[in-house]
């Protein structure tokens, strides 16, 4: 792992041995360096058996229902998905490409302390490919994460140091469009000692889109008015007289601005009436001094909006509203601690210790810089770990109001998703130890698989047996109206989904989709990509047809080549 000089690769190999190679093997090897990187990151692929599985199994959903809540009657569903998250993150690419406004991620740090596996084995610092191995599994992912994302879509990724230089290339890499802007966060107040530093902080990167303003505004700092009329300090006329001039003001409104005047002329008062009803205005105090403005004419302009007229008693006054500071990219704050508000809180919550979980309050403001304002969004986390993260939406949601939603992804490794994941969730939604609940909506599935089967359309009839609840989770409709063996129908408040298994049904489905009374999206099962449009042309419903299995395989075609 490392940069290009680093590599080591069966090329260096050849190298060694060039006395001893073939014309052919010669000409393999030109081949191979004419590929190579001249820049950037590189590594030693390792193999991925989930990866591998894929080619031979497709991934689907299954709803354990059991662990269904509803405590939220017009609020969003939530999602826990169960299962290896590159599993997860295939069936993402089906129900939700395009529809994430943030995926937040801690991945696992690789410090060597044998806190993750690659292929069902512990990597610890002894395994001379750990770093490779790390690489590889960060990379099989983000390379099919990305297309969930909007287009102003944010990837946020915490690291500490351990991997943050290699975490920064691959980003790089794999979102070449994104800038990444890293924020510097004090985690851990008491330090962690080492040979020469107390290290304190981790790194959160903010992964966006060239040319879009996505982070908003930091919400902590309180807007303030004052007067556009400077007073103080180097305030005066005198003192700055190209920041002399007329304000124009009509019908309570700033309409423009006049030009600096001569230095012989002297308005007689702060307010001028003109024609048409338009005041003049200069920056003149209660005592008829003459002062100036905040802003030169070069600037005044860009902030014309943000000027707030005030009149009482024939008397004008201008106010400026301060604009709210950007984030700055070092977070330091007790409600930071990853000790006090990560370990300590998951173990009050659930009444079990879990490892090096995130302060609620860091990934609370990691989101928030996004989705402050984006009351309907949809977060996704696919190393879920203990379920910060979908405690951290819900916490959102409770403080500025919104439906934003999460999904939550992580292997039960340990009891993981079942023992720690689950159970903090649902405490967060139902209360504990006295802190009032906030009410949410969760369903919880696990990855499955259907065998490729030698048989293509053996392969399809089965995919399409399995597809019913990944069509549910694409279309957020869980309410079931009809379930048979010829179709299914679910709804929400808003639509349903209609899933026709046999068309020889197709006069009782539309039927039944008449009764529902409200637009419908409708699967119909095809050993090719024909959605039969033309036996829908009299459903007088607004409607749209896919094929399935065919719209699955699609996606799985590009992710799994």
């Amino acid at each position: 792992m490392g940069l290009y000089n680093a590599r080591k690769t069966e090329v260096s190999y050849y190298m060694k041995n060039l006395n001893k190679l073939e014309k052919g093997e010669l000409i393999e090897l030109v081949k191979k360096l004419q590929r190579r990187k001249k820049y950037g990151l590189v590594w030693e692929e390792k193999p991925e058996d989930v990866v591998e599985q894929c080619k031979k199994e497709l991934p689907v959903l299954e709803e354990d229902a059991k662990r269904a809540i509803e405590k939220d009657t017009n609020g969003p569903t939530n999602l826990l998905i169960e299962g290896d998250n590159y599993h997860s993150l295939s069936v993402l690419n089906y129900t939700h490409a395009g529809k994430i406004d943030v995926i937040y991620i801690d991945p696992p740090y690789n410090t060597g302390a044998r806190d993750w596996k690659y292929n069902n084995d512990y990597v610890d610092i002894n395994d001379t490919y750990r770093h490779s191995k790390w690489i590889s599994m960060m990379n099989n992912r983000l390379k099919i994460a990305k297309n969930l994302l909007k287009s102003n879509g944010v990837l946020i990724c915490t690291i500490d140091k351990n991997e943050n230089a290699t975490i920064l290339m691959l980003l790089a890499e794999v979102f070449p469009c994104h800038d990444i802007a890293t924020v510097v966060i004090e985690h851990n107040p008491k330090g962690l000692p080492s040979k020469n530093f107390s290290f304190s902080h981790e790194y959160a990167h903010f992964v966006i889109p060239k040319g879009v303003s996505v982070i908003g505004k930091n919400p902590a700092t309180k807007e303030d008015t004052r007067n556009l009329r400077r007073a103080g300090k180097a305030s005066y006329r005198l003192e700055r007289p190209t920041m002399f001039y007329p304000i124009y003001v009509k019908g309570g409104k700033v309409t423009g601005v006049g030009n600096v005047p001569e230095k012989s002329f002297h308005p007689k008062k702060r307010a001028i009436i003109k024609s048409n009803n338009i005041v003049e205005i200069w920056p003149i105090d209660n005592r008829g001094k003459e002062r100036r403005w905040h802003f030169g004419l070069d600037s005044i302009s860009d902030h014309l909006k943000r000027i707030e007229v005030k009149v009482k008693d024939d008397d004008y006054q201008l106010y400026v509203t301060a604009v709210p500071a950007r984030y700055k990219t070092v977070w330091t704050g007790g409600e930071l601690d990853a000790g006090k508000y990560g370990t300590t809180l998951v173990k009050e919550i659930i009444g079990k210790e879990f490892p090096f979980p995130k302060s609620l309050y860091a990934t609370a403001k990691c989101l928030e810089t996004v989705i402050h304002k984006r009351e309907d969004s949809v977060v996704l986390d696919f190393f879920a770990g203990s379920g910060t993260t979908g405690h951290a939406v819900m916490l959102l949601n409770q403080k500025y109001g919104g439906n934003r939603k999460f999904i939550l992804c992580t292997n039960n490794e340990g009891g993981i998703a079942k023992e720690v994941c689950y159970p903090r969730i649902k405490k967060a939604i139902s209360g504990y130890d006295g802190i009032k609940g906030i009410p949410a909506n969760l369903r919880y599935f696990k990855t499955a698989f259907v065998s490729k089967s030698k048989v293509s359309d053996d392969t399809r009839r089965e995919l399409v047996k399995r597809s019913t609840e990944m069509i549910c989770v694409r279309e957020n409709t869980f309410e079931k109206m009809a379930d048979n063996k010829k179709f299914k129908i679910f709804q929400d408040k808003k639509h349903a989904t209609g899933i026709l298994f046999n068309l020889d049904s197709i006069d009782e489905f539309k039927n039944k989709l008449k009764k529902q009374k409200m637009s419908v999206n409708i699967y119909v099962f095809s050993l090719t990509n024909d959605t039969f449009d033309e036996d829908f042309e009299d459903l007088g419903l607004k409607h749209k047809l896919c094929p399935i299995p065919e719209s699955i395989l699609e996606v799985y075609r590009k992710l799994f080549k």
